[in-house]
């Protein structure tokens, strides 16, 4: 195949995915040149991108090969929607990557500044960040049209989001809720407040005191239902998850409610990303 021309390997190149168009310029010269062309990581970057671009803080970006344009997007996200949400793509399928930031989501009694302040975090790709001063109701809502989506992909929403030190109320369960609005959603418990005593609390709670079955599932429960540390130094829970099938059409949901209505602060949100599980 090396002997093929370069327009004729780029073109074969450009039906696999960014991981395989990058192990296999490692085959030969002719295969590192094609790999490298536009005609491949065109194919790579999502149909609309252009459309994306334009409405970002980052147009620029167009002008770049689209190489170093797709693997900017994989490492940097950048603002669209009037910086309400953020775009990125997944490193090794190119899929589309989103955060709704705090100001674009529906928080109970976020304008009401005895429950809820609005500030900023220097660790934040957003303009602002929504912190909790005291409320007994949590409940946050987000969407986002699912053609805006990748399609044929399965989604998995996460609530992003710190804990001041001097947290409280947050031990208990909030009811996540994932779906198209107006069908039935998903629904799981998630817990905010991960702190060393509660984990015992929770693995008694779910699995009583059988300590083969808490040995067994823990490395799941502390992925799935606890929240985990980022990259970014933020915490993530994860919500749920979404398959967006082909010509799936409407508002997916996603929805964050208290179960019980105790006290609760100490909790800043950066907002809810859905990205490609």
């Amino acid at each position: 195949m090396s002997g093929l021309p370069e327009g004729c390997l780029a073109n074969i190149l450009s039906f696999t995915n960014p991981k395989t168009a990058c192990v296999l310029s490692a085959v030969s010269s002719a295969f590192k040149n094609a790999a490298e062309s536009d005609t491949v990581w065109e194919k790579f970057l999502p149909s609309d991108y252009q459309m994306i671009l334009s409405g970002s803080n980052s147009p620029v970006l167009s002008l770049l090969p689209k190489k170093q344009l797709f693997l900017s997007l994989c490492n940097n996200p950048i603002l669209i929607d009037n910086g309400r949400k953020s775009f990125s793509l997944a490193k090794w399928s190119g899929k589309k990557c989103f955060m709704l930031s705090a100001r674009d989501l529906q928080i109970v009694w976020g304008d009401y500044s005895p429950h809820w302040k609005w500030t900023s975090d220097p660790n934040s790709r957003f303009e602002e960040v929504a912190g909790l001063v005291n409320v007994s109701r949590l409940e946050i809502n987000g969407k986002i049209d699912t053609n805006r989506l990748s399609t044929s992909t399965m989604y998995t929403a996460f609530l992003v989001f710190k804990l001041h030190e001097r947290a409280y109320g947050l031990n208990s369960p909030v009811a996540a809720m994932l779906g198209i609005d107006g069908e039935e959603l998903s629904c799981r418990n998630v817990y905010l407040d991960g702190r060393t005593g509660f984990r015992r609390q929770l693995r008694r709670t779910m699995y009583g005191d059988t300590e083969s079955l808490v040995f067994v599932a823990r490395r799941d429960i502390c992925r799935r239902r606890l929240p985990n540390e980022r990259e970014d130094g933020w915490l993530e829970v994860e919500l749920g998850q979404f398959f967006n099938a082909e010509g799936t059409n409407g508002e997916l949901g996603i929805h964050v409610k208290s179960v019980e209505s105790q006290w609760k602060g100490g909790l800043l949100v950066e907002g809810i990303e859905i990205r490609p599980s």
